[in-house]
């Protein structure tokens, strides 16, 4: 029998379509007996929701009252902001908003009310507009579960790629590149395969320039900062290659010649990622003490209310926390 596990999903952006993909994705699936799902928000905004896609309301609940009985609730936090978002549109109220619901089920998380975390998209626009001071849902798990270091992880199809750097202008990239950053990167990439059951015990590690810098010839940021970083990690227990020609190596890790990827910015790792699974993508952010996924997509704006936007990447990002919530986390706290 599957360990019994409860799921919190966060709306994200009301003005957006996280909304609609948690409420598709929890209601479109025959999810297994021992998976609750909670949905975690507005209970107006879940309802209007609901309504548009002709679903069922689900029951509320209390966390004060023991785990969930239903294979689909909602809670909506204490003193959760009243907004009336307008969909396309990002915006402080509905940033505000999202990020209430964001902490208050990190805290049920922190308390093992919750065994883990689905969070639906938000906007960095809007962050921005309500004086927000993070970048991401990232920066703020690990700030609210204690200030851990963390690593940002997609997942989709056969690639498994950790970012060195995460959300930061490519212009910025090779001065943000340091020795402890690169080396924690690989060293949580190889605490994680264990956990995700990957195969083989082997990670590729990019290089920052074309041709991992041709010797030198195009820059030597592989020879003087990334191969020197490499060395001087511990043995991990697995094969660490590197570094590679980021060109080639999606192609061989895809063929499951490598374990993982680590890529050295952004859009190094993502776009190959993408151009595979961009349906099925899924973030999981590695260091937490509780699960944490996410769909590899953004707040999509321009079809928001449409009810067209595909819950595909959610539906994976669920079933991904759902199976980690069921094996031993790496950083799981009290052995936990």
């Amino acid at each position: 029998m599957r360990k019994p596990t409860t799921l919190g999903i966060t709306l994200g952006d009301a003005g957006g379509i996280g909304p609609e993909t948690a409420i598709k994705a929890a209601a479109a699936v025959d999810w297994p007996e021992s998976l609750k799902l909670v949905l975690v928000g507005s209970r107006d905004i879940i309802r209007r929701e609901c309504r548009r896609q002709k679903i069922k309301l689900p029951p509320i609940w209390n966390p004060d009252s023991g785990k969930p009985t239903a294979p689909v609730q909602t809670w909506e936090p204490p003193k959760t902001p009243r907004i009336t978002p307008t969909l396309g549109v990002a915006s402080a109220p509905a940033s505000r908003a999202a990020v209430h619901g964001i902490r208050a089920t990190v805290k049920l998380c922190m308390q093992h009310k919750l065994d883990g975390i689905v969070t639906a998209p938000i906007c960095k626009e809007g962050l921005m507009r309500a004086k927000i001071d993070y970048p991401g849902h990232t920066e703020m798990l690990a700030d609210w579960s204690g200030n851990r270091d963390v690593e940002m992880m997609l997942i989709g199809g056969a690639l498994r790629v950790t970012l060195a750097t995460r959300h930061v202008p490519i212009s910025s990239v090779e001065s943000l590149l340091t020795t402890e950053g690169i080396q924690r990167a690989v060293t949580f990439t190889a605490q994680a395969l264990e956990w995700l059951g990957a195969a083989p015990a082997r990670i590729a590690v990019c290089g920052l320039n074309p041709h991992a810098g041709d010797g030198g010839a195009i820059g030597r940021a592989e020879i003087d900062l990334i191969a020197p970083a490499l060395k001087k990690l511990p043995d991990l227990g697995v094969e660490i290659v590197g570094p590679v020609s980021a060109d080639t190596v999606f192609h061989y890790a895809r063929k499951r010649e490598y374990g993982a990827v680590v890529a050295m910015y952004h859009d190094q790792g993502l776009a190959p990622l993408k151009m595979l699974a961009f349906d099925k993508g899924v973030n999981l952010t590695l260091g937490l003490p509780f699960v944490r996924t996410s769909p590899d997509h953004g707040t999509a704006f321009n079809i928001a209310g449409k009810n067209i936007a595909s819950a595909t990447s959610m539906v994976a990002a669920i079933r991904t926390a759902s199976r980690l919530c069921r094996r031993k986390n790496p950083w799981a706290d009290n052995g936990r």
